[in-house]
């Protein structure tokens, strides 16, 4: 393998000095690179603006972080492209290791005052890629999403921690669009938004052994967006403990017309710890009321599976399928559901929700 050292091509890793043109330059040899290559960014940290790391390759890339690499101190300079560190195109890469830091809080703040903004950049993305590894990355304090995957396949995310304030605006640990194939295993992800996202069009998910807290939870959606849509299947949420979250697994969608569904879902053995909606479906979504005609969704929810999840609400309502009028959930399984409030038995809440349930129910089967 052929190692392409940032500092050989001019980065300092003193934090002050501009690095961007270093770490392009060191990833266009890499790429161009017949045999397997490297790039390696030592210890040291790394002020970058934006990156967009260009495909297709001619060989397997590794790009490890030893370092940390942090964003210009002023949110404009990245906040106008919408990406940070963005892999395009790539197929056969491993990112490993160090820290991103986008230092979003004026960002935040800006958005917060409802200030002129720029519209905010995900931190690290892939996007139109193939057979990517992602292992051992912290990001902290992203301008909007972490990391994001987009148009890829065959997508593999392990032991990542992801960390923005509770209070930070749309700052998703992990968005998923358009997208199959992709295996998130292990990590801690706290944000101020969905710990996981899966918009539309993702498919063949694995999601296992995540702590998901502070944070919106991790949810399907929101889909029903737009009335021509790739639809949301074969998705397993397993092993993983939601600790103080606005949602545990959430399903939502817009009361508006939509050709799209959500179908082929499994969410087992998982822990809620002071929980706000530990199971939800909301597909009465739409937040100002605009644009809901109807105020029906057009997404079709079927076959989704609740099994083994455990823990306290800290509302009465533990368990809220709230479904379509117009397009009824079916296929949906309960089992040894066991969700408590204030030391008693929660409550549940059904609409327009069908299917069966087994095994321990608290709170009670409502379908």
């Amino acid at each position: 393998m052929v190692s392409f050292n940032v500092q050989r091509y001019g980065a300092r890793g003193d934090g002050r000095t501009d690095a961007t043109k270093s770490f392009l330059t060191a990833w266009s040899l890499a790429c161009g690179s017949r045999a397997r290559a490297m790039v390696h960014i030592p210890r040291g940290t790394y002020l970058v603006g934006n990156l967009v790391f260009w495909g297709p390759c001619k060989n397997l890339i590794t790009f490890k972080i030893d370092g940390t690499l942090v964003a210009p101190a002023n949110y404009w300079s990245i906040g106008n492209s919408g990406y940070w560190i963005l892999f395009a195109k790539v197929n056969r890469i491993s990112v490993s290791g160090g820290t991103i830091d986008a230092r979003g809080s004026g960002y935040w703040s800006c958005r917060k005052k409802g200030g002129h903004c720029p519209q905010g950049a995900r931190s690290m993305s892939f996007s139109w890629c193939s057979n990517v590894l992602l292992s051992g990355l912290t990001s902290i304090n992203s301008q909007n999403m972490h990391v994001t995957v987009h148009h890829s396949s065959n997508v593999r995310i392990q032991n990542v921690r992801i960390r923005a304030p509770s209070g930070s605006p749309n700052t998703d640990g992990i968005h998923v669009q358009s997208s199959s194939g992709v295996t998130i295993i292990g990590g801690t992800i706290a944000t101020g938004d969905d710990c996981i996202a899966l918009s539309q069009g993702s498919r063949n998910i694995w999601i296992e052994r995540v702590n998901c807290g502070p944070g919106h939870g991790i949810s399907i959606g929101s889909l029903g967006d737009y009335a021509n849509e790739e639809g949301v299947q074969n998705v397993t949420v397993t092993s993983s403990v939601f600790t103080k979250t606005q949602n545990g697994v959430r399903i939502k969608t817009w009361a508006r017309p939509s050709n799209g569904f959500v179908r082929n879902i499994v969410f087992r053995n998982l822990i809620m710890r002071n929980v706000e909606n530990p199971v939800i479906i909301d597909q009465n979504y739409c937040p100002n009321g605009n644009g809901c005609p109807r105020q029906s969704s057009g997404v079709k929810i079927s076959g989704v599976t609740y099994a083994n999840i455990k823990g306290t609400s800290t509302t009465p309502i533990a368990m809220k399928l709230d479904c379509s009028g117009s397009n009824h959930c079916t296929g949906l399984r309960l089992q040894d559901i066991s969700l408590t409030y204030m030391r008693r038995s929660s409550a549940s809440y059904c609409k327009n929700a069908h299917g069966r349930a087994s095994g321990v129910m608290v709170p009670r089967n409502c379908l």
